[in-house]
């Protein structure tokens, strides 16, 4: 998946996919120290890396190790090639940046370096819903950088003139505000296209569900699984709301651009897309608010897909102490906490949030960071994500009048040939 940071209002997760290739360990220095003339390469993509944590890390790094950081920044397009050749090559970047969800693919192959040593010695506290994805098969393959999540962007007016005076802590007080600007009748309640598949996905880890489940060795779909048909029913009800398209997704057209037009109640998405809908309209940006997406209990907000990026080191890498010098540098609570002021990040350690404070969309998000979740992390999964992703129109099928168990029954095979396939 595709991820990135904008320093607006929020992060963009910019989602692709990337499969992994291995590569032997190399000769490993005996050590951080004694670096001088030596240098680090490290990959990050473009848009992760802002300007003030970058030189304030890179000036760390080169103070203490006295070897130099050679920053690579990669373009997103074409990237999967790129990254597993150079993970396969005798001289590989040392540190890699690498979507959270896809770290299995590379680890399973032996692309990465087992960081278990590293996790005891900083990682006792980091966040266990960020760190999940640097886990493949009980290791510790790589290290969790940084998250984001949606939440619901709403158009204060709106809500004010169908008098709606708090935020609502519920899903059903969420219903019960969108009823009252339905019934105002100025307005389309949300926005919501039937194909908003990461925020179906929030759904299904808000009910417990497993998308995938073992038959014998392989992984086929679960799509029938009675907790999947609650979360489709859940985003139903939110459906039944808006009169977006319901064979489209929120790219299909851009949501923001169509809240932009003040004609919107609210839409779910990522807090950097206020500052889209701001760029079409610049008078919207003071009605714009944020708040939490509300699950089931006032105590406990809807699951949410988190996206986000891992760091790790490349298993081929000949700098194995010093790259690991960079990731204590780098993921330290100083510049976790920095990252996370300068563009609005869930940092890795729940101790570390408090660093949101002052960024609107950020502060909604992070309450549900501790219960969010991912898409099922194994390898198999990045070819289910593929154009025309079949959990789309299994999304679109129910919206369109069928019952769940048939929609999964219509998307079965595909779902599970793409399962059964090489990365």
């Amino acid at each position: 998946m595709k991820r990135g940071l904008i320093a607006a209002t929020g992060v963009a997760a910019m989602l692709v996919s990337v499969a992994a290739c291995g590569s032997s360990d190399g000769d490993k220095e005996s050590g951080a120290g004694g670096s001088q003339g030596k240098s680090l390469t490290v990959w990050f993509m473009d848009g992760s890396n802002p300007p003030a944590w970058t030189k304030s890390v890179q000036a760390e790094f080169e103070q203490k190790t006295g070897a130099k950081l050679d920053i690579k920044v990669q373009k997103w397009d074409g990237i999967q090639q790129k990254l597993t050749t150079a993970l396969s090559e005798s001289s590989p970047p040392d540190v890699v940046e690498i979507g959270n969800t896809q770290t299995p693919s590379y680890a399973q192959t032996g692309g990465l370096q087992d960081l278990a040593d590293l996790k005891k010695e900083i990682g006792a506290d980091w966040t266990e819903s960020l760190n999940k994805p640097s886990v493949f098969e009980g290791k510790q393959y790589a290290a969790p950088w940084y998250a984001a999540n949606r939440v619901v962007i709403y158009n204060k007016k709106i809500w004010a003139d169908a008098g709606i005076k708090d935020v609502p802590k519920t899903r059903a007080d969420f219903f019960k505000a969108l009823e009252a600007i339905e019934k105002k009748g100025d307005a389309e309640p949300l926005y919501l296209p039937g194909q908003n598949w990461y925020f179906f996905d929030g759904l299904t880890i808000g009910t417990g569900a497993d998308l995938v489940k073992k038959d014998g060795k392989k992984y086929v779909s679960n799509l029938a699984d009675p907790k999947v048909t609650k979360a489709m029913e859940i985003y139903k009800q939110y459906q039944a709301f808006s009169k977006a398209p319901k064979d489209k997704d929120e790219a299909t057209p851009q949501q923001a651009d169509i809240f932009a037009k003040g004609k919107t109640g609210a839409f779910i998405g990522m807090g950097w897309e206020a500052a889209t809908a701001i760029k079409a309209n610049p008078a919207i940006e003071k009605e714009i608010g944020y708040f939490t997406i509300p699950g089931e209990k006032a105590d406990k907000p809807e699951g949410v897909f988190l996206g986000g990026s891992n760091l790790a080191i490349s298993a081929g890498s000949k700098k194995q102490e010093l790259a690991k010098e960079f990731l204590k540098i780098a993921l330290s609570d100083k510049n976790e906490g920095a990252l996370a002021k300068e563009v609005g990040s869930i940092p890795n350690k729940e101790s570390l949030l408090s660093n949101v404070k002052g960024n609107a969309a950020a502060e909604a998000a992070a309450p549900a960071a501790k219960s969010g979740g991912t898409t099922p992390l194994i390898p198999e999964w990045a070819q289910v994500e593929n154009a025309p992703n079949p959990i789309k129109a299994y999304m679109t099928a129910v919206l369109n009048g069928k019952s769940p168990e048939d929609a999964a029954k219509q998307v079965e095979a595909d779902m599970n040939k793409r399962l059964s396939q090489k990365n």
